[in-house]
């Protein structure tokens, strides 16, 4: 059984759902259960959550600041769920989102005596608060979080009370003393991490994401010519929501300072954004196709990601995949995909290097084979066979 926020949409919902048919493949099967949206056509998925409930755990944490601690009912719903559909495995994935009591799930996986795997795509599971802390480089979660510089402005936003102190005491105590579960995360760095909070109790495995080579690879559609870009060095940004924290302000520094010859274009723009742009930057709306997608890095000289704040971008390994070298800042699990064959790491926050980065690729002969190389290590196919295989060893010590 995977669980996840949603089945079938972002990156995560995608990854359940890929999971489960690459278990339908080797002959097993799989259910998606999830709080929210809906399910893709197919699937086999049950929705435990619902969207009033939804509504009364965002005031939960809006006014309380106890993320993750609000519907009980919907949990046992899925509790009851579990014990209905009896899995060999039980596959968390994000467990935060505002459709879980996350005290009542582990209370029962405690005693379950199911193996469970459950992957990290983010840092909520072991702080007091943040889903991510690298950009303001706080470590409070070392020893106890409390007094969070950033519970209003961060998801998920606990507008009106900093509540982490007693959230982290309270997740330390639900989430430590589960037998028999394995973590899994996408980058060494944040495997690093994990082992230096209350979560080192528990084998750590790395398993980095993947992505579709049969959808992301390079094509020529004409792109450049319809955009009238045909002499221009152009230099793409991807991300889901573009803010401080995905580099936005860098583009617009690029901007400023680059020259005509070379064009920014920035995809995942909210209408907002798209009517304050800068001049020199060309804008795109979010897209969820990834023929689109793969038009545009294909058509890219570099792809570009300034990220402050990251555990292990696809967009880095899409960008290769395609053919196209990579500038990332060195943050996070970001520079594991990137090497000196393959693009440029450049200290975090420095312009300077950064522009200087760029100036380099231009002037340097094509690494678009040394970029396919590098992609083919990331076949998602390959990657969710990690799983099957962790699955099977699991299953293995659990018979033995």
């Amino acid at each position: 059984m995977q669980i996840n926020t949603v089945c079938g949409s972002g990156s995560v919902g995608r990854i359940t759902v890929d999971l489960i048919h690459a278990l339908e493949t080797e002959g097993g099967e799989g259910l998606a259960a999830f709080g929210r949206r809906e399910a893709p056509q197919g699937v086999r998925a049950y929705k435990f959550g619902t969207n009033l409930d939804m509504g009364f755990h965002v005031l939960h944490t809006f006014f309380g600041g106890e993320h993750g601690f609000a519907s009980k009912k919907q949990t046992k719903r899925l509790i009851e769920k579990i014990e209905e559909y009896n899995p060999d495995i039980i596959h968390l994935h994000n467990i935060h989102g505002f459709y879980l009591d996350v005290e009542q799930l582990f209370a029962y996986l405690k005693k379950a005596g199911r193996p469970v795997v459950w992957t990290l795509h983010d840092c909520w599971s072991f702080t007091g608060h943040c889903a991510h802390f690298d950009y303001i480089g706080c470590m409070k979660w070392k020893s106890h979080c409390e007094s969070c510089p950033q519970y209003k402005s961060v998801y998920p936003y606990a507008l009106f009370k900093d509540n982490s102190k007693e959230n982290y005491s309270r997740k330390k105590a639900a989430f430590t003393g589960v037998p028999r579960l394995t973590i899994v995360t996408p980058s060494r760095w944040l495997s690093r991490f994990v082992k230096e909070s209350y979560l080192k109790e528990y084998p750590v495995r790395v398993i980095p994401n993947g992505i579709a080579l049969d959808k992301f690879h390079p094509v020529d559609k004409g792109l450049k010519a319809r955009l009238g870009m045909e002499k221009k060095f152009i230099l793409l940004g991807v991300a889901g929501m573009w803010e401080e924290r995905k580099g936005y302000s860098y583009f617009e520094e690029l901007a400023d300072r680059l020259d005509d010859s070379c064009q920014i274009i920035l995809i995942g723009l909210s209408k907002q954004k798209l009517r304050r742009l800068h001049p020199k930057i060309y804008g795109v709306m979010r897209t969820n196709s990834m023929e689109e997608l793969a038009e545009y890095y294909s058509m890219a000289d570099v792809y570009v990601n300034p990220t402050l704040e990251d555990t292990f971008p696809t967009t880095n390994l899409e960008a290769l995949a395609c053919g196209t070298p990579v500038i990332t800042f060195a943050t996070g699990g970001s520079v594991e995909s990137v090497d000196e064959e393959t693009g440029k790491i450049v200290p975090r926050g420095d312009t300077e290097k950064l522009i200087e980065a760029v100036k380099e690729l231009r002037g340097e002969p094509s690494r678009r084979a040394a970029c396919l190389s590098k992609a083919a290590g990331y076949n998602k196919e390959d990657r969710f066979r990690e799983y099957l295989i962790l699955y099977r060893e699991l299953l293995e010590e659990r018979d033995a």
